[in-house]
């Protein structure tokens, strides 16, 4: 008789530790699931990283441009040269005795799909 209460305690003690085993596994899925797919997992962490990449790429960009605009202006601002290329290429200013010639804007070419027969 003991050994029959015995065999029943292991088996139930074995059945607990199956129970708690599987439960440990599907809460280890379902955190693994959570941390990856999750609103602030690793795939939107690595979207955000690459967004703030493009950004600071871009802001870099940004800042050459504006360092070389105002180089453009403290030029124009101070350097007579600087104002007569302006006034040359912008507003098509001419000294006495030149000539300025101005082409017409190249128009583009139709394609192939809207050149209609006659």
């Amino acid at each position: 008789m003991r050994q029959r209460i015995d065999t029943a305690t292991d088996r139930l003690g074995r059945a607990r530790r199956k129970l708690a085993t599987g439960a440990v596994a599907v809460l280890v899925c379902l955190v693994g699931y959570y941390v990856v797919f999750a609103p602030n997992g690793l795939l939107a962490f690595h979207q955000k990283k690459m967004e703030s990449q493009r950004l600071a790429e871009e802001i870099q960009a940004l800042q050459q441009d504006n360092a070389r605009r105002e180089q453009e202006i403290k030029a124009l601002k101070s350097s007579p040269h600087a104002i007569e290329k302006e006034a040359r290429e912008r507003l098509r200013y001419a000294r006495p005795g030149e000539v300025i010639y101005t082409l017409p804007a190249a128009q583009p070419s139709p394609s192939p799909k809207e050149v209609r027969p006659r």
